[in-house]
């Protein structure tokens, strides 16, 4: 079965420029105008992978965004011509996987696509052992190993492992991770998250260069220990 791409975007001329390529590259594509379309389909069709405008006739895409992470982490690149920084990183924090401003390359489209999908799938493996640099983490065990030594992580300070495993190479923003962890109530509370990381980071014994852990400072953390 060819993967299933939903694009979402009320313009017309958007949707046939993707089409041909997207179909071009073997992929079955669905197309929506509208949030409320965008939702009901991503619900009911199974995409393994959505491009979805922000600027919407019924509603801001980053709502579809939020909508979607509650019971799905399907792949999520967000088109739109909305360029600062902050509209960036609002639909990051709501949990899209990538952004890309308009107008944009085709190729460099389809690229961005391939990563995320190759993110997408190694994600749903790690089921046994994950090898993180240093750090082996069993999930089905709930067991963290720093060279072969148990390590005794909090609840907490295991959700925030996984988390940054799941995303293992990208940058979890300060919001997504705040959400994800603690609830929408303190998406601003980066302290709490501060402190979480350096607990962390003193327990996996990451305290010289290069980190396991790194700090995009204004934005988030990134694991960069390559998943294998």
């Amino acid at each position: 079965m060819k993967p299933r791409i939903l694009v979402v975007d009320d313009e017309p001329q958007i949707q046939r420029f993707l089409r041909p390529a997207l179909e071009a590259c073997d992929f079955e594509v669905e197309t929506a105008d509208t949030a409320a379309l965008a939702k009901r389909l991503a619900a009911t069709r199974s995409p393994a992978l959505i491009m979805l405008d922000l600027g919407l006739p019924d509603g801001d895409g980053k709502d579809v965004i939020l909508a979607v992470r509650a019971y799905s982490s399907v792949p999520i690149i967000v088109l739109s011509a909305r360029d600062q920084e902050i509209e960036k990183i609002a639909a990051l924090d709501a949990g899209a996987n990538d952004y890309i401003e308009k107008p944009f390359g085709i190729g460099e489209l389809l690229a961005r696509v391939r990563v995320a999908l190759r993110q997408s799938e190694v994600g749903a493996s790690f089921q046994g052992t994950q090898h993180l640099g240093k750090v082996e983490l069993d999930r089905d065990r709930r067991l963290v190993l720093l060279r072969g030594a148990p390590v005794h992580l909090t609840p907490k300070e295991y959700d925030l492992l996984v988390l940054l495993a799941d995303h293992a190479g990208r940058v979890v923003t300060h919001g997504y991770a705040l959400q994800r962890l603690w609830g929408p109530a303190h998406a601003h509370d980066t302290q709490y998250l501060r402190v979480l990381v350096a607990q962390l980071r003193a327990k996996l014994g990451d305290d010289s260069e290069p980190r396991l852990i790194e700090n995009e400072a204004g934005v988030g953390y990134r694991l960069v220990g390559e998943p294998r």
